[in-house]
Parts: structure tokens; C-alpha cells; sequence
């Protein structure tokens, strides 16, 4: 699937530009491939999803930017798999925690289990060039990311972004850019 390039929209209601301070740099939109870059280089992600009762559920991942799409794993039976088994959209936020400095990343849209055997094994190296081939389990010992992906233990999620936002606080410019990803937006329907 060729990747997508989307729309930028800058907001200047949430920026800098309407209170620009005397020396300070102009508030513009975030460039797309900033922002795929600091996506590719985030280490923990944020997932956002509902409950069947409609509460929301959020819990941090490690995730792999991969071919212009968002890659997430956890357990058959962990809540996030049981939320997107009933409601697929949700939202994997990242970036700093810093008030003067950096770019949180909001990525909005449908996940999708991955079950294309070739595409999970283009997963597996993305996370594994990202992260290093082992991870830890929750008892202390180490086990291959492939592994636990091949035998069932974990399921992947794919996110292809519908809607990205950006919020950057660089050397005191606050700006609030919003990605729109066209063709993606169609196919995920009238709820996105």
C-alpha cells in the first residue's frame, strides 16, 4: 500500500501566532515528516480506547512505526484487544512531558489485527530494529518479540492514521497542527 501523504491545517487559536512574543520565531505548522520522524524515534505510546460500558481505557505500548502506519501489540485477552474487538478506533498519543519544549503526537483511527503472515514478519523486524529482538515478560525472563507474535501469545494491531495532531512547545512557540489523511478518513466510514 503506497503511504499517504496528508493535508496540513495549522490552528491558530492554539498557537503562538496570536500572542507572538517580541524576538520569538513564527508559529507555522509542524512538517509531516517531522512528525513521522519523531514517531519513528518515540519509545512508549499512549493507547486510547472504550470499554463495552463506554469508560475510556489507556494504557502505554511500544509501538513501531512502519510504512506509514502505527503497530501495536499486546495479549488475546488484555482489555485494549477485547475494546478494539467490539470498537475498533482509538488514539495512541506520545511525545514529551515537558510544558516549554518538545511535540506530543496524537494519531487517530481503526485498528486492525494483523494476520497477513508477510506483513507480520515486516512488524517484527521494525520492532525489532527499534527496540532489539527480546523483550521483557512479566515473570523476569526474555523472549523474542518474533516469537511471542508467531506463537499466538500476543496479538498486532495496525492504526493507519485517519487524523494526526501535533502540539509543539519549541523555544516558547506553542503550535497546533492537525494531519489529515483523505483516502484513509473514506474507508474508516462516517464515525471518524
Amino acid at each position: 500500500m503506497p503511504v499517504q501523504r496528508p493535508t496540513t491545517d495549522f490552528d491558530a487559536r492554539y498557537s503562538s501566532a496570536l500572542r507572538p512574543r517580541p524576538g520569538a520565531a513564527e508559529a507555522t505548522a509542524t512538517p509531516w515528516p517531522e512528525a513521522e520522524r519523531r514517531l519513528r524515534a518515540a519509545e512508549i505510546f499512549w493507547v486510547s480506547t472504550v470499554r463495552p460500558d463506554g469508560r475510556p481505557h489507556v494504557t502505554p505500548v511500544i509501538a513501531a512505526w512502519h510504512d506509514g502506519t502505527l503497530y501495536f501489540s499486546t495479549g488475546p485477552g488484555e482489555q485494549k484487544a477485547r475494546n478494539l474487538a467490539r470498537h475498533a478506533q482509538c488514539a495512541l498519543t506520545t511525545g514529551a512531558n515537558a510544558l516549554t519544549e518538545g511535540l506530543d503526537l496524537v494519531v487517530e483511527g481503526c485498528a486492525e489485527q494483523v494476520t497477513d503472515p508477510a506483513l507480520l514478519e515486516e512488524v517484527i523486524a521494525a520492532y525489532e530494529a527499534k527496540y532489539g529482538p527480546h523483550i521483557t515478560s512479566p515473570e523476569g525472563t526474555f523472549h523474542g518479540i518474533g516469537d511471542a507474535f508467531r506463537d499466538g501469545g500476543a496479538v498486532v494491531f495496525a492504526v493507519a492514521p485517519v487524523t494526526a495532531y501535533g502540539f509543539g512547545r519549541d523555544q516558547g512557540v506553542y503550535t497546533h497542527t492537525r494531519w489529515t489523511f483523505p483516502a484513509a478518513a473514506e474507508a474508516a466510514g462516517p464515525e471518524s
